[in-house]
């Protein structure tokens, strides 16, 4: 059923890419090979992809961590450059925003690109965010295709279970090409 190759040195970028391979399996070829094993999936799965083509090993990215900011934080204070969600931060929210305040994707980002902007901008961002996220079908980021296939499933297939769903992710994660959701994934179900 499926015809993706095994992760190996003998595979080319081109063909590596059009494949689906799980984090897990990433990181084995990694350190089997040489390579830095840290950092998310796409940047891992860049690594590799420059690898197969030259033979090179691309060094790991390195992150700053801000130096954690002790001052007291009001809805005036500036949201600091590389911010970085702390406890401190996820209590001022709390305080401000309620019990049922988190760290959702869309609002760090928003946190992250906004630097130089106040905390009460960040709060209004935050109501906004929660709001657009109830009116209408949320993006998910790429590095989440089995969530996004998942939903997409889900949203053509009423009625079918979840067991249904994942046959048909694991046929498609199985073939050549993108892992988005379409309709011809169901001969997985025959």
């Amino acid at each position: 059923m499926s015809d993706r190759p095994a992760l190996n040195q003998s595979l080319d970028s081109k063909t590596f890419k059009s494949y689906y391979y799980l984090k897990e399996e990433l990181v084995d070829f990694c350190r089997r090979n040489g390579l830095p094993v840290s950092g998310g999936k796409m940047e891992i799965a860049e690594r590799i992809s420059c690898f197969l083509d030259t033979g090179k090993v691309q060094a790991a990215r390195t992150t700053r961590k801000a130096a954690a900011n002790t001052k007291v934080m009001t809805e005036d204070s500036i949201i600091e450059p590389d911010f970085v969600c702390t406890e401190r931060h996820r209590a001022f929210f709390k305080e401000r925003i309620g019990k049922g305040f988190s760290f959702n994707v869309a609002f760090q980002k928003w946190l992250k690109s906004n630097a130089g902007k106040s905390y009460g901008d960040a709060i209004d961002a935050y109501h906004r965010i929660v709001k657009e996220k109830k009116q209408g079908k949320t993006v998910i980021d790429r590095q989440f295709e089995y969530n996004t296939y998942i939903r997409d499933f889900f949203e053509d297939n009423k009625g079918k279970s979840l067991e249904e769903a994942i046959t048909c992710w694991n046929y498609k994660k199985g073939i050549k090409g993108h892992n988005r959701y379409e309709k011809s994934d169901l001969t997985a179900l025959s």
